[in-house]
């Protein structure tokens, strides 16, 4: 059987190497591993037919889109710009003060859209162009907004946590919750690079200086479109925390609450209907990717195999960090050259029972997990991020080479907050277990 285990796992990597599209590898090795372990066509097609009918009913299936669409409302409103300039108002002061503007409105607009491909490219049209304009250099101003798009998939609502959720089973709001004091964390600590870059290179981070010429009517509609952001940040988040909203139904209030800010904003019916279009089309292929992960989940429990992998990690050390430090490695490792999602759905329902049994409180290495796995978005040679960046930024002569040189750093910071995180569980538990 163990034999059997490891040369399906084996078929399914190839595939993946093989360029075949995941939700297709992990269907189709799912059902030769439940083939070969039942000797029925007829019973493993029955088992897996039943599992992708089980997938969609659930109610968590309808959060995704939600998300997704909320944060298409939001950005085609142009709040998102409204929000920029309301940051970069607050911190002008401060050495680096677009940086961190940019990394502040990230954080902010990360509570809204929970992914950070759409972060990415909103910001490097935004604020990429105007820190140049103002003598910031484009490696420091590539770094800052490919770096701070990764709080996205941190600061809830985020899309990882709900593939995570699902997966395993917990709760959706607990692991929201989760991820507020890790992402706070790790939006100060970006916030703090910004500062001390500025302060030790100001050629390259130059100081404002005089006033901002703002007229009030141009300051109200800035105000009103940042205020609606922080609004829709309270309804959800709030509403989740607070105990009067259920995930599904905070997606749904927020989704709301952006239609109408777009509305209020000036969308257009095409507009609208384009952002409904955009949401479908980043969805459907999750969705999908969600049934052949409940395939792939329901054969590795068939098979015993999350005990045949705990049994050969557990092999190689008894150690807790030795073991912890492998399944690190192998995240790295594959965040060079496949999406975080695809890394989610193939690892975490074989490494989520090995740090069960070593003791790792299930929330903390979901974030801990969440924050490595983020990290692979700006890990060479796939970067999803730093190539989302390339394709969004006004800039033609923007090099790959430049944008990934400029995120090392927060590549560091990710993985350190990550360990931070294994260290001291706290930082990520605290909230939801006294407060949910």
């Amino acid at each position: 059987m163990t034999l059997t285990i490891f040369g399906i796992l084996g078929l399914l990597m190839l595939f993946i190497f093989l360029g075949v599209h995941l939700a297709v590898a992990l269907g189709t090795v799912s059902f030769v591993g439940v083939y070969w372990m039942m000797g029925s066509f007829d019973i493993g097609l029955s088992i897996l037919s039943t599992t992708a009918y089980e997938a969609l009913r659930k109610d968590v299936f309808i959060i995704i889109p939600l998300f997704v669409l909320m944060g298409d409302f939001v950005s085609r409103s142009g709040s998102a710009n409204d929000l920029y300039a309301l940051c970069n108002r607050a911190f002008r002061r401060l050495p680096g003060c677009l940086g961190v503007a940019t990394v502040a409105g990230n954080a902010i607009f990360a509570a809204i859209t929970g992914v950070s491909i759409a972060a990415a490219a909103t910001f490097s049209r935004i604020a990429y162009p105007e820190m140049v304009a103002l003598g910031y250099s484009k490696r420091f101003s590539l770094g800052t907004v490919a770096g701070s798009a990764c709080l996205g998939m941190l600061i809830p609502p985020s899309i990882l946590m709900i593939v995570w959720a699902v997966l395993t089973e917990q709760s959706i709001g607990a692991l929201f919750i989760a991820g507020l004091v890790p992402g706070l964390i790790l939006a100060v600590a970006f916030c703090g690079w910004c500062v001390i870059y500025a302060i030790r290179n100001p050629g390259c981070a130059p100081m404002q200086s005089g006033p901002s010429d703002i007229s009030p009517e141009e300051l109200r509609r800035q105000s009103v479109g940042g205020l609606a952001i922080l609004g829709l940040i309270g309804i959800v988040i709030g509403g989740i925390w607070g105990g009067f909203l259920t995930p599904t139904e905070a997606a749904g209030f927020g989704t709301i609450g952006a239609f109408l800010l777009g509305l209020a904003k000036g969308m257009s019916r095409e507009e609208v209907l384009e952002a409904i279009y955009s949401a479908g089309r980043t969805t459907a292929p999750i969705m999908i990717l969600l049934i052949a992960a409940s395939m792939y989940s329901r054969f590795l429990a068939m098979g015993g195999a999350t005990q045949v992998i705990t049994d050969l990690l557990f092999s190689v050390s008894e150690n807790p960090a030795v073991v912890l430090g492998i399944i690190f490695s192998v995240w790295i490792l594959l965040g060079m050259f496949i999406d975080s999602t695809s890394i989610i759905l193939l690892t975490v329902p074989i490494f989520a029972p090995v740090a069960d049994t070593l003791g790792v409180d299930p929330l903390a290495f979901a974030i801990f997990g969440i924050l490595v796995i983020e990290a692979g978005l700006l890990t060479p040679p796939f970067g999803i991020l730093v190539f989302t960046v390339k394709a969004a930024v006004p800039d033609p002569y923007v090099t790959l080479g430049d944008i990934f040189c400029g995120a090392v750093p927060f590549w560091v910071l990710i993985l350190g907050v990550a360990i931070m995180v294994l260290v001291f569980p706290g930082l990520s538990t605290w909230l939801p277990y006294n407060l949910m």
